[in-house]
Parts: C-alpha cells; structure tokens; sequence
C-alpha cells in the first residue's frame, strides 16, 4: 500500500479543524465581528448626507471616494502587515480608523466630507490583508479553506446585526453612528493589541521591488486577480442595480431587503458545512465551479420573474459564492511566499476593491439600456471568470515563469514553506 502523499489535506472532521485552531485565530474572528458589528456609518452615508441638504450626486461622490479609498487600503495594508506585521497594522489601521470617523462627523463641506470619507475608508480598510494573512500564517494548508469560512462567517455576522443597531442609534442622533462606529474600531484595536500575536519572525522582508517582480511572474496569481475582478463585476451587482430591478418589476424595498437577508442567513448557516466538501477538491475546479454558479444565478433573474424563482435564483447565486469564497483565500494564501503573504493579500484585495468601484457604474449603463441585458451580460462574465481562472497548466504559478527568474521565485517560495513548517509565530502577547 502505498503511503499517503505529504500535501494530501488530512481527513480530520470539521469540529476536530475548529478545535484545533490556535487562541489567536478565534481572538481574530471576535475582533472581526465586532469592528463589522460597529461599521454604523457606511450603510447610511448616503441618508445622512441628503438629509444634510446635499444632492443626490454629491453624496455620490462620497460612495465614489469610499471606493478609491479601499483600493489604496489594500495596497498600504498589504505593504504594512509585512513589514511592521500583522498585529501592528491591525491596530494602527483601528486607531486611525475611530480617530478619521470621528473628523467626518465634524466636516461640514463637500469637499471635506469626501476626503475624509476616502480616509475613513483607506484608515478602516487597511487591516484586511493583515487578517488574512494572520489567518495563513497561524493555520496549515489543510485547514485554510475551513479557517477563511469561518472568518466570512464571522464578517458576514457583523454585517447582518450591526445594521439594526445602527438604525437605532440613527433614530436618536446621527453623531451616534459616527461614535458608536470609532468605538468599536478602538475596542478591536484593543483586543488585537492584548491577545494577537506580537508578529511573525521573518529572515528577510521581501522589498517592493522584489515584491512586484514576483506578483508579476506569478501568473498562476495573476489568474486569480482576474477572476476576482470578473466575478466581483457580477457580485457586486447585488448592491447597486439588483434592487433597482426588483423594483421595477413592481417588488417592494422588503422583497429586496429580504433577499439579502436569506442571502447572509444562508452563508452564516451553511458556509462552514460546505467546506467538508470544497477543500478535498482543487481550489481552481471550486473557484470555477462558485462561478458558473453565480453566473446561472443570476440569468435566473431574466428567466424567471416570481418571487419563488428570486429566492431560487439568490439560493444559487449563493451557493456559488460559498463554494469559491473560502477556496480562494485560502488558494492566494497557498500561492503567495511567506514573506510576501500581506502583499499578495493585498493586491488580492485590490482586485475586488477594483471591481467594486467599477461594478455600479457599468451595471447602471447596461441597466439603463435593457435590465435583461445586465444579468445576461453578468452570465457571460461570470463564465470568463471560471474560464479564466481554468486556464494554464496545473502549477500554473510556476509553468509560465522563465528558467532564471522561475528558480528565484521557487526558492523564495520554499523558504517561506520551511519557515512556516517550524511554526514560528509566537503566540503570547
């Protein structure tokens, strides 16, 4: 009988993964909940401006701002967790996140709000590759598919409670949103500070020259960012046009509400479950797979127009992104170097941030054209992203690389491997 190969994910149950993971990835998750539990203020900009007597389109703006300060997050955070770590990019990015929302409350012109909105969002943003790649750098190979779900499980938590919070304290004084959101930055702050680990030791941090050189070899990485921007394109249309759509077949605002609704309750009950079956198979095959689902998904939409087919169609659509949403953190995180592990993450981030602020204004033209045109046209992109991130060989990030630079890359690669092997985050405080 032959043994079994040393990369083959062992066959542990899900609670026997969960128990495993170390204090600090279960610290992580509690931070996580808590700083999305307390994001007040983004859900309502909008509200909060027009009823300042601003126009619609100013507070455009200020979404517009937010948008581009999420691209600069994931770049600087990127840069920051690798090189003054993990622990301390999560707090400064806390700390600068409570202190840039309590200016915005404070700004009085246009021009202030939307820089301080761009701050606000690059300062509250910036933590994000340093979570995940903590979440890497604490967990084997085998066991990041299940850590990334939990993590969206806790991130999707905060979001589906922390908006009936914010209501409330909206119905009493929108300077409570601006409070309650800096507060809960600062709480995170504080427990990333006493209970995450002071960093990861590291023999040499890589330089951005290096850094980009290898970004741009990594073509097998390169896949995925395009991947990424394709189906976050067609994702992202949930919270721009999708509502639109519903409306204008004659649904109500609590149609769509709902919608969403079973969309996150779905993801919180089901997301971790799934994941017994996605990590035993090919991260690029699952990836593909959550695609062509979100693609079918959402052309159901054009199909079929009743309320049961809408929850059938946001069933699929939700399928699709649990079966490639854990997969692809985890694979970005088998893909990038030790060393480089908060670079990749961020320029991963890029990607979606990327798509985010592209996605609503193409979808608009195409929606403004003919409605059925968007989501058919979302079925098509979501079928380049699967086709994309399939294409290349099987060790795509290796195939495509010249002999000289592939031997540097490999070997940068293989010292991160030995490095993680000896497990050299500290876990104390």
């Amino acid at each position: 009988m032959n043994p079994t190969p040393p990369d083959s994910p062992p066959r542990e149950s899900l609670l026997a993964t969960l128990k495993s993971f170390p204090r600090p990835v279960w610290v992580l998750f509690v931070g996580v909940f808590l700083n999305k539990f307390g994001t007040f203020v983004v859900p309502f900009l909008t509200i909060y401006l027009t009823r300042r007597g601003f126009s619609a389109t100013e507070a455009g703006l200020a979404i517009g701002a937010y948008g581009a300060g999420r691209i600069a997050a994931a770049v600087i955070g990127g840069h920051l967790a690798d090189s003054i770590g993990r622990r301390g990019t999560i707090v400064t990015s806390m700390i600068l996140a409570a202190t840039s929302m309590l200016l915005l409350s404070q700004a009085e012109s246009l021009t202030a709000i939307v820089l301080l909105t761009a701050l606000a969002s690059l300062t509250g943003e910036m933590y994000l590759p340093a979570n995940t790649a903590l979440l890497a750098d604490l967990t084997p190979p085998h066991q990041r598919v299940t850590v990334y779900s939990t993590y969206r499980i806790a991130f999707n938590a905060g979001w589906a409670f922390g908006p009936a919070m914010a209501a409330f304290l909206a119905a009493h004084s929108f300077t409570w949103l601006f409070v309650g959101d800096a507060l809960t930055s600062l709480l995170f702050a504080g427990i990333a500070w006493r209970w995450l680990p002071r960093g990861v030791k590291r023999s040499r941090e890589a330089g951005w020259t290096e850094a980009v050189r290898t970004l741009r070899l990594d073509t097998g990485f390169l896949r995925v960012a395009l991947a990424t921007v394709l189906i976050g394109l067609v994702v992202h249309q949930l919270v721009s046009t999708y509502g639109l759509y519903l409306t204008g077949l004659g649904y109500s605002d609590v149609v769509y509400g709902t919608l969403l609704s079973f969309n996150g309750l779905l993801v919180m009950v089901c997301d971790l479950p799934l994941t017994r079956i996605t990590r035993l198979h090919p991260p690029r095959v699952m990836m593909a797979l959550g695609y062509l689902l979100i693609g079918a998904g959402v052309v159901l939409n054009v199909a079929f127009q009743s309320v049961p087919a809408l929850f059938m169609g946001m069933l699929v659509i939700t399928l699709g992104e649990m079966t490639f949403a854990p997969v692809v953190g985890a694979h970005v995180a088998n893909l990038a170097p030790a060393n480089m592990r908060g670079r990749y993450m961020g320029a991963w981030g890029m990607s979606n941030s990327l798509a985010m602020t592209l996605a609503p204004s193409l979808g608009m033209l195409l929606f403004a054209w003919h409605a059925s045109a968007l989501w058919l046209a979302c079925g098509v992109v979501a079928t380049l992203a699967a086709v994309t991130i399939l294409a290349g060989p099987r060790r795509s990030a290796d195939a495509a690389l010249p002999t000289r630079e592939l031997c540097s890359v490999r070997n940068t690669i293989r010292e991160g491997a030995v490095r993680g092997a000896t497990n050299d985050v500290p876990y104390g405080t």
